[in-house]
């Protein structure tokens, strides 16, 4: 299989002429019926659970899995279908598929800030961000993300290049920035702030929920920066860059993607309560099978 090709059917599957393609055929299609499975296991569990519910940064979670979904979604047309997802394409998504991966960008920082926000300042942060304006946050880069996608929609398709690019890149590079600081700020308070304040169920649990979302930002900036260099070494050396088939069979675009499936599964495994709901009440597996 010529791989660089750029002709592609709407609705055609990748052709399955070759074992290595079947296998990757396979390997997408599960992927992204994996991502579906376990980020809706974590939306529905926090929706069930009242005490999950009343803590703003479930509602993060909640946002990441809902545009993790769509990420599964959509994968099951750009990563398994024989399409190529880009602006001057026939076949490409209209950048709905991207805006969901943007979602959960945006999400797992504003996340960060909320955490460095409750425990640097408890206090302001209680009267600050109730509930009903940390969903409007969340609403707001929702509403914001989508209307980007509307304004590139609208535009030629030159223009939608050059200025999708330039502001995505320097709205990338400051984000990874802010990620790594962020990331580095809740390592240092998680480690020395609260080591230092009295042992209790409430410091364990602010401790818990920043390690919880500074391995979550570590992997997605471990399955996002090779892409975000590739694209600037791309764009800006330019360097003849390999022309993939589709989304599904770039390596550095499925890493990407892979992110999707990590993320929800280290919710469960990070959080106890979270946990238990998913597995017992969602999943429907019985306590004793857990045990043992």
């Amino acid at each position: 299989m010529n791989i660089s090709q750029s002709g592609a059917v709407l609705g055609t599957v990748l052709p399955l002429t070759s074992f290595e393609n079947v296998l990757l055929f396979l390997f997408n299609i599960t992927l992204a019926t994996a991502i579906i499975f376990i980020n809706v296991s974590v939306f529905i569990a926090i929706v069930m659970n009242r005490s999950l519910r009343n803590e703003n940064r479930f509602m993060y979670m909640l946002s990441t899995c809902l545009s993790d979904v769509g990420t599964g979604v959509t994968y099951y047309y750009a990563g398994v279908m024989d399409v190529r997802d880009y602006y001057d394409s026939p076949t490409r998504t209209y950048y709905i598929a991207y805006i969901f991966l943007g979602l959960s960008y945006i999400a797992i920082l504003v996340a960060q800030v909320d955490r460095y926000h409750a425990v640097s300042a408890p206090f302001r942060y209680s009267t600050r961000m109730t509930r009903s304006r940390t969903l409007l946050v969340i609403l707001g880069y929702w509403v914001y993300s989508f209307f980007i996608v509307a304004v590139n929609n609208s535009v030629p398709i030159g223009v939608a290049i050059r200025v999708t690019f330039l502001a995505a890149f320097v709205g990338n590079l400051f984000a990874v920035v802010v990620m790594i600081g962020l990331n580095v700020k809740l390592f240092l308070i998680a480690r020395f702030q609260l080591g230092r304040e009295a042992p209790s169920e409430e410091r364990d649990s602010k401790r818990a929920s920043i390690y919880l979302i500074v391995i979550v930002a570590v992997c997605f900036l471990i399955a996002w920066l090779p892409l975000f260099l590739s694209v600037i070494v791309c764009n800006f050396a330019g360097t003849s860059c390999y022309s993939f088939r589709n989304e599904g069979t770039d390596p550095l675009r499925v890493l990407a993607r892979l992110n999707a499936l990590v993320t929800p599964l280290l919710y469960i495994r990070g959080c106890a309560p979270l946990r238990s709901t998913v597995v017992i009440k969602v999943w429907r597996i019985p306590r004793r099978e857990m045990k043992g």
